[in-house]
């Protein structure tokens, strides 16, 4: 069974101390609830409750072209929604259906904009609490996350211990490093820069689309390693049928338009059209601020409170949420007495690889939702001690039967 649906919640306090009256969260369900087999599945940056295919959706998404994991989440994958009662929600300050800044503000009658109160992490955390409590759900199976998502998932470790059995953090870390920042600075930036943003105050007239293009390719580069671009892309031309629609300055027709060139303007083009340029400065600004240490002694602190099991995902090919990242975050574990095993995945597909490739991804899920960190296949991939800093990569073939 599989449901597609916004709940109204109420008012809603963030963090930041500012309210609104009226809080609405997009949802979707995969399976039945049978009590104790509750998993919630947290998006990534520009995800939508959309996690799954469902059979009875005609080709409607959430305003993605296609579930964001089908590949991992489903009926008989590895999040198996015939075993688990599985529920993705849109997190707040989005624009896929949970209130956000191009909601409606009832006193005004018009969009937020940005009179939308900042979002952080953990009111993505007290959304999903307040909406899993509407829906009758107390304690969790698992919450399993990618990128920001997983960030989301350690909040949860850290606000609702108790409520969680089992973990998986995937391709992400307890806070962005300096080179991540500056890169989600010049994307604000180029928002804010665009002579349509307004002061964010554009519904209804012409929209920022160049500044949220510039921000979605400097994303994208982020996302891919030095690898995979070559791979894909090389110096390559893109070829006389591939032509750009405007030269960004007279001299651009002398020299080749790029096969590397011509992809990231493709997808800045799909972007602009089913996302929000405020909803990109407000989400930014969450992962952004996000430190799990914050208002704790340590990481370690934050997460003493947790009893369950923690898997930590990680690929060699990531330099946006790195393996050294994840190992930090496995030592801090460690020395909280959590349960943690760091499973370091060969890949040089960069960040994108918690997305594009599910078969390494998918399988130590499946593991530790199964079994627990007692499975066969969950080892702690981290050295025996703290001399060395090269971590044994964990191949596929160790989670196939």
């Amino acid at each position: 069974m599989t449901t597609k649906e916004t709940a109204s919640l109420g008012a809603f306090e963030f963090l930041s101390g500012e309210s609104i009256p009226n809080f609405d969260v997009a949802y979707e369900t995969y399976g039945d609830f049978t009590g104790d087999n509750a998993v919630l599945v947290c998006h990534a940056l520009t995800g939508s409750a959309h996690v799954a295919r469902r059979p009875d959706s005609g080709g409607e998404t959430a305003g993605q072209a296609r579930a964001w994991w089908g590949d991992v989440v489903g009926p008989g994958k590895a999040i198996d929604t015939t075993e688990y009662y599985v529920i993705c929600a849109n997190v707040p300050g989005s624009c896929y259906g949970t209130t956000g800044p191009a909601s409606e503000n009832p006193e005004t009658g018009e969009p937020y904009g940005t009179d939308f109160p900042p979002v952080t992490v953990g009111d993505w955390t007290r959304a999903q609490r307040r909406l899993l409590d509407e829906l009758g759900v107390g304690r969790l199976r698992a919450v399993v996350g990618g990128s920001v998502g997983g960030m989301n998932v350690l909040d949860w470790l850290r606000r609702f211990p108790d409520d969680v059995e089992r973990a998986g953090v995937v391709a992400s870390a307890a806070r962005l490093d300096a080179q991540c920042l500056a890169l989600d600075t010049v994307a604000r930036r180029a928002i804010t820069g665009d002579p349509n943003w307004n002061g964010g105050h554009y519904y209804g007239g012409p929209e920022p689309e160049e500044g949220l293009a510039r921000a979605r390719q400097i994303g994208h580069i982020m996302y891919l390693s030095k690898a995979s671009m070559g791979r894909k892309f090389g110096r390559r031309s893109a070829g006389r049928e591939a032509v750009r629609e405007e030269p960004p300055d007279p001299a651009a027709a002398f020299f080749p338009y790029r096969e590397v060139e011509s992809y990231l303007d493709y997808q800045a083009d799909k972007f602009t059209d089913r996302f929000d340029a405020n909803s990109y400065l407000y989400l930014t600004r969450a992962m952004d601020d996000f430190d799990l240490a914050a208002g704790y002694e340590s990481d370690a602190d934050a997460l003493a409170a947790f009893e369950g099991e923690l898997l930590l995902l990680s690929f060699t090919g990531d330099w946006h949420f790195t393996v050294d990242q994840a190992e930090s975050l496995a030592g801090a574990c460690r020395e909280a007495d959590v349960d943690v095993a760091h499973h370091v995945v060969e890949s040089d597909h960069g960040h994108d690889a918690f997305l594009v490739e599910p078969e390494k991804v998918g399988p130590p899920l499946s593991n530790v939702l199964e079994e627990g960190l007692a499975g066969r296949a969950i080892t702690d991939t981290a050295p025996e001690s703290n001399e060395s800093n090269q971590f044994a990569p964990v191949h596929t073939s160790l989670f196939s039967e």
